[in-house]
């Protein structure tokens, strides 16, 4: 436990280095990118673990991201208490012995759909292997991982007193490089995980050697930070024995917002984990999604297929949406929220009516500042509540598994993914009524 007086002696001085920031910042990265390798594996793991799910198919499939965003419900506020017991850098190396316990439930995973490929149970007319259900497993240790990690990195960013930024700045920085890490995963699954195979072809015995090499990876990194110095921040956490007079949810401001970015998490993930499934779907009946006049893109004998190519372009969005918004120091972020889910909402409508993918992948564009908006709004003027604001905020990140498995399942009762994007048209509004009124600080809910 940390003192007061230790606290004080670790305040980070007005001129801060920009070492922890940067550190804080790659982690951030390895998450973006394992988060998208999970989304992406659906596609694949949908025709080799439920290739005889039945009518539930797609359900099941989305049973993946349910699970990864589930962890952030249970968990995001026993990151907080960690946080305020063991300060930001104990909690990250907390998350990422979560992170290796996730891979390596997906590495058993992989053995023994590739072992024992016929021991399996069956639920009506479905046919499920155990080994997908220690997958599911898996999913929610990664997304605990995630959640606890984002925890710290999101509050640290915003309170680091990196000369010359403004906190939504900072957050822009942090989520771009996040970005870099989810443009990049979608072709990592393609064309290093599955060789550039077709999907129909694709084995799960392939996933073995890349995992492996993924758990070396993030024990390498856990190692690394263990001996780095990650100063904390003053201000930002309640110090041990020190109770909080007022209830988190008691700032209306901060209440609204956990509304809100359940909302945002929830279609910015759905997009991104379904937008291939309907790409899928669109070509079976016929109608296969082109990119300038090509239905597929095969480059050295290897499809990269255009499922792929959506969801790297959806994610690369954000990437350079929040490249772009992190230069904007005179635009407010209760702004920036509202021209961008107006434009989001246009164009969700605008692929509904014509059928074509593309708009949605457009809105990638849009969501790539909305995170950093909302949260900043959010726990504004919060002080010593910020930590415990920041557990209880990434619970909210749990919209992600409620919506990419409610549309999942709308796909199957419609028998089509087409009209299921209405979700995203009633998130971006509520989002949008968030910034117009919602944002707007009482006068005693400011802390002196």
């Amino acid at each position: 436990m940390q003192t007061n007086s230790e606290i004080k002696a670790l305040k980070i001085k007005s001129d801060s280095s920009i070492l922890p920031f940067a550190i804080i910042t790659f982690i951030y990265f390895i998450v973006g990118f394992l988060t998208t390798v999970n989304e992406q594996l659906q596609a694949p793991l949908k025709f080799t673990f439920l290739a005889h799910a039945g009518g539930l198919k797609n359900t099941f499939t989305t049973l993946i991201s349910f699970f990864f965003f589930l962890g952030y419900l249970l968990n995001g506020t026993l990151g907080s208490k960690w946080v305020n017991a063991f300060g930001y850098k104990n909690t990250i190396l907390r998350g990422l012995f979560f992170m290796i316990s996730g891979l390596m439930m997906y590495l058993c995973s992989s053995w023994v759909g590739y072992q024992f490929p016929s021991v399996d149970f069956s639920i009506g007319d479905a046919v499920i292997p155990f080994g997908f259900i220690i997958f599911v497993a898996g999913s929610y240790l990664m997304g605990t991982s995630a959640a606890i990690i984002q925890v710290v990195v999101n509050p640290y960013a915003a309170s680091y007193p990196l000369k010359g930024t403004q906190p939504v700045q900072r957050l822009n920085i942090l989520t771009a490089i996040n970005s870099i890490g989810t443009t990049s995963a979608p072709f990592f699954v393609t064309i290093v995980m599955f060789s550039g195979i077709s999907i129909e072809n694709i084995e799960i015995k392939q996933l073995l050697l890349p995992l492996s090499v993924l758990i070396i990876c993030i024990v390498t990194v856990m190692a690394i930070t263990k001996r780095l110095h990650l100063p904390d921040i003053e201000n930002t956490r309640a110090v041990a024995g020190e109770k909080l007079e007022r209830s988190i949810w008691s700032f209306r401001h901060f209440a609204l917002g956990v509304v809100a970015i359940f909302f945002y998490v929830g279609t910015e993930v759905a997009i991104g984990a379904n937008i291939n499934l309907n790409a899928f779907e669109l070509m079976e009946s016929g109608k296969p999604i082109t990119f300038f006049g090509k239905t597929d893109i095969i480059i050295g004998g290897m499809d990269l297929g255009i499922h792929a190519l959506l969801s790297t372009l959806y994610w690369g969005g954000f990437l350079v949406g929040r490249s772009i918004s992190s230069f904007f120091s005179k635009i407010s972020a209760r702004t920036q929220l509202a021209t961008t889910t107006v434009l989001a909402t246009i164009l969700a409508i605008t692929s509904m009516i014509t059928q074509n993918l593309w708009f949605l992948v457009a809105i990638g564009l849009l969501h790539s500042s909305m995170w950093s908006c909302i949260y900043t709004l959010s726990i504004k003027g919060l002080n010593k509540y910020t930590s415990k604001a920041s557990g209880v905020f990434i619970s909210a990140v749990f919209g992600g598994a409620v919506f990419t498995l409610l549309q999942g399942g709308m796909a199957d009762l419609f028998g089509s993914w087409r009209w299921t994007w209405i979700l995203t048209v009633i998130c971006e509004l509520l989002m949008l009524s968030y910034a117009l009124f919602g944002s707007k600080i009482r006068e005693k809910d400011i802390i002196n």
